[in-house]
């Protein structure tokens, strides 16, 4: 592959196996450890595939079937669809989260239009781990530039040509593009096509196909004035500047040997093998703990742990207990064997180590711990939780932590963050449900998505003077098997009423008065449609859960999967909330999305998510819903859990997801000739909506640690988020007519106080110079509400606009306690002026023959009229 300048460091990829959660990717010695690849499970097994794999990751690879992975191969979706991709949630510099590739793509199949499958990695690679952008646009492949046309490329000195192939009829040709006499710009359809031979070495992000390139676009042959996402999303910087910036790069030092040859594990997941390290201790004993324990372990071991697994229990206290031995779950004896197993009685201290090391014991007994995994629950502090930190990492094993109550040990997350497991946090407000959704959210992370338990609603309610608990769960075609429906209250036994879709009344709920609780699960599957349930009770709290499985193995299921951008906040760093909602590899476009977020006091927001490609949503229409979250009011743990329901709106995009990847090649100009490749698929951009799904979904998003909260009141630092879809277009001789979508007071809630709109003839004047930039009249123009369509058009003044003038304009929104928001994108228009059209010279009058049709003129045989424009119109006829 060669090597590639610019510290693309070489990757070293050794497997730290079972990631369940965030990467372990670890930078060490220059090289990357931890990168786990792992294979879809609808892909069928094949060594040669294994092979392709090893090739093109430098001759050697790590590979494992885990779901959750920094690579997955995967099959295409839409069929045929082989395009290399990254799955990028965040901002510039922030790392994405997984890179997709095809077994198409490994085979070599897409070699003309992307170049080998190790350059296009390390394109991928800079999207996943430093958060670069592409230097392409397929969406606006030129633009003007001193009254020149241009390409969007980086850097500017790629050559190539500009060229446009018409096909009809089976036959294609090649032709010069022609301009677009109102646009100024090329026609549509035409493309630019680069030479093979070229003497450039960057850039990656633009073209890694290219042979000679090897580099990434520097500060200095960075194209600035490029509309490509690398200049939206990154203020103009260019991609090696980014990574110059990242905690990668600083990390790092110069390389004076030959890098190690990379190592690799090739493993195959078998039976899931997990072991509950419960806390019986005496602080379990509040709140009726102890009782909701056994609630949350009890749908664990019905319903979320798949058939085949192997569960094994261990209780703690100042001690530990082995509970049960593993034992794997064929058949309903298991789990009610297993259920009977929870703890019923609490007293003495907290030793979460002894549980730890415990559940080694009971695991190694039959398997190692290497992909195992413990699920943690505790409530109770432990000053001496990291003296098994060491044996923790040596292990392999990975943890889920769910603390319970304000007072869990402090350390507890640093076990899932050196694991890899889920980190949840459940407060003692029975109302929220958040130990359930901790306990429903650790499906396993490998095997068939058919397998998973999926959460269709957690709802709870304290009820006064016999209040109801009304409301109706959507169970869509993609699930219904192994249906369950879970009611706990806190004191007495409610009246449960549920119907299913057809009007018919369900009984046979099973009762557990010890754990106060009652379950039903629906045989086979679920009927399609709205279940109701009415709830009565006097002066409690009630909960509903409600789970499911996929009804088929090969419809894939709605899923929702919900995170934090980050695990830790620091006040008054914002955090983002995200919520993908795809079925399949397919998004979900227009459902409505909703976070809430609890803090350690029990305190809730709720927020809805946006999938509108503002503010803090990266992307619109990508089917990852998205908002900030400022709304801290005391350090400590903060719960997410996300509802997504959809409606008569909402529906699976059709056509080809919209994607960041690697630039497909439509040609190679060869020796002077255009060599086509095969057209890539094209999205309709003007018909997204695909099969229309209504569903509901509960998902939880784990928890994370705040720190740096002031007492109240809390201060307002936080300014309105930054613009990041700013779009400017000429309106008729020399209006601009401006669009962006409202940020708020506090990043994108509420409403701004007012925009300061600047323009420049230069656009790093306008990006470093801002504040001295002309700054356009905005008097009358007043935000709107955040997440609303602003619209504004004016007329430049103080400034020469004339035919072939580039302008440049940027707008920074300012709150009400004077806090400014980042400068925006950087929009550009380009005033082009039509040149006039020549007025039409009438024809003269030529006289006629006077020929009758009917008949037929001796002597001609050819009649050649010739038109010229030569000042007079000339006619020859020729006669034989």
């Amino acid at each position: 592959m060669g090597s590639f300048k610019n510290s693309v460091f070489i990757l070293v990829l050794h497997l730290l196996e079972g990631a369940l959660s965030d990467s372990l990717i670890q930078l060490n010695n220059n090289g990357y450890e931890g990168i786990v690849i792992a294979v879809d499970p609808n892909v069928p097994e094949d060594e040669t595939l294994i092979q392709q794999i090893k090739v093109s990751f430098f001759h050697q690879n790590i590979l494992e079937s885990n779901k959750i992975a920094d690579v997955l191969v995967a099959e295409p979706n839409p069929t045929g669809n082989d395009e290399p991709y990254t799955e990028h949630m965040g901002r510039c510099g922030e790392k994405g989260n997984k890179i997709y590739l095809t077994p198409g793509f490994l085979a070599g199949k897409m070699l003309l239009q992307y170049g080998s499958q190790g350059r296009v990695f390390v394109h991928e690679w800079a999207h996943l781990r430093w958060g670069v952008f592409n230097e392409y646009n397929n969406d606006q492949k030129f633009y003007l530039s001193n009254k020149r046309k241009k390409p969007v490329i980086c850097p500017s000195t790629i050559t190539g040509k500009n060229v446009l192939q018409k096909c009809q009829g089976g036959s294609c040709v090649t032709q010069s593009c022609k301009s677009d006499r109102v646009t100024g710009l090329y026609e549509k359809g035409c493309e630019f096509i680069p030479n093979e031979v070229q003497t450039e070495k960057a850039s990656i992000m633009y073209s890694q196909s290219i042979p000679s390139v090897v580099e990434f676009c520097t500060e200095k042959n960075h194209n600035k004035e490029a509309p490509n996402e690398q200049n939206k999303k990154c203020n103009l910087r260019s991609t090696w500047e980014v990574i110059q910036g990242s905690e990668d790069f600083k990390k790092t030092t110069p390389m004076t040997t030959q890098p190690p040859k990379p190592t690799f594990s090739l493993l195959q997941i078998g039976q899931r093998v997990v072991c509950l390290v419960l806390d019986k201790s005496g602080s379990m004993t509040v709140g009726d703990r102890l009782k909701r324990l056994n609630q949350a372990g009890k749908l664990f071991l019905l319903q979320t742990v798949e058939q085949g697994s192997w569960v094994g229990m261990v209780t703690f206290d100042s001690a530990a207990y082995v509970r049960s031995e593993l034992v794997q779950i064929n058949s309903a004896t298991e789990r009610d064997t297993l259920t009977r197993s929870l703890p019923t009685a609490a007293s003495g201290g907290t030793s979460i180590c002894s549980g730890i090391l415990s559940a080694f014991t009971v695991i190694r007994k039959k398997y190692p711990t290497d992909g195992s995994e413990i699920v943690l629950l505790t409530d109770g502090e432990d000053r001496t939780i990291s003296s098994c930190f060491n044996e923790v990492k040596q292990s392999g094993v990975i943890i889920h932590t769910v603390a319970l109550g304000p007072s869990a040990a402090q350390e507890l997350e640093e076990l899932s963050k050196m694991t890899g497991g889920l980190q949840t946090y459940a407060s003692d407000q029975v109302q929220n449900n958040g130990l359930m959704d901790a306990f429903g959210a650790l499906s396993s992370g490998n095997g068939a998505v058919s397998q998973h338990s999926i959460q269709l609603e957690s709802r709870g309610l304290t009820l006064q003077n016999s209040q109801w608990l009304n409301g109706t769960v959507i169970v869509d075609s993609t699930v219904g098997k192994d249906t369950l429906f879970l009611i706990t209250w806190t004191t007495d036994i409610p009246q449960i009423l549920l119907w299913d879709p057809s009007g018919k009344k369900q009984d046979g709920f099973l009762v557990d008065t010890y754990i106060k609780m009652a379950y039903l699960q629906i045989p086979g599957i679920a009927k399609v449609g709205i279940w109701k349930y009415s709830l009565q009770a006097r002066s409690q709290t009630l909960t509903l859960t409600v789970t499911s499985r996929a009804s088929s193995g090969t419809l894939p299921p709605v899923t929702v999967t919900s995170k934090m951008n980050k695990d830790t906040g620091k006040f008054p760093s914002p955090m983002v909330v995200y919520a993908k909602i795809h079925q399949g590899s397919l998004p979900i476009l227009r459902a409505k999305v909703t976070a809430l977020i609890e803090s350690v006091d029990g305190k809730t927001v709720t927020l809805e998510l946006l999938d509108n490609g503002a503010g803090a949503d990266a992307t619109k229409d990508d089917g990852v819903y998205s908002r900030y979250f400022t709304a801290y009011d005391t350090n400590g743990r903060y719960s997410v859990k996300v509802w997504a329901l959809g409606g008569v709106n909402t529906a699976t995009q059709k056509g080809i997801p919209q994607q960041i990847g690697a630039m497909y090649i439509p040609g190679w100009i060869e020796n002077g000739q255009v060599k086509w490749n095969p057209p890539r698929p094209e999205i309709n951009k003007d018909d997204l909506q695909g099969k229309q799904v209504c569903f509901s979904r509960t998902s939880s998003g784990g928890s994370f640690v705040a720190s740096d909260v002031p007492t109240a009141p809390i201060p307002d630092l936080f300014p309105p988020c930054k613009i990041t879809d700013l779009k400017a277009k000429i309106q008729g001789d020399s209006l601009i007519n401006l669009t962006w979508t409202a940020p708020g007071d506090d990043y994108d809630h509420g409403r701004a106080h007012k925009y300061i709109i600047g323009i420049s003839t230069n656009i790093l004047d306008l990006r470093d110079k801002f504040n001295d930039s002309l700054q356009v009249n905005t008097t009358d123009l007043i935000p709107k509400e955040a997440n609303s369509e602003e619209v504004f058009v004016f007329k430049p003044e103080h400034i020469t606009f004339t035919n072939g003038t580039d302008l440049f304009i940027a707008v920074q929104a300012v709150d009400k306690a004077n806090l400014k928001s980042e400068i925006s994108n950087i929009a550009q228009v380009s005033l082009f002026i039509p040149p006039e059209t020549p007025p039409e010279t009438p024809s003269p009058s030529l006289p006629c023959p006077d020929i009758n049709i009917n008949s037929t003129i001796p002597g001609i045989h050819i009649l050649k009229i010739m038109w010229k424009w030569l000042g007079e119109l000339q006619l020859s006829v020729a006669l034989g």
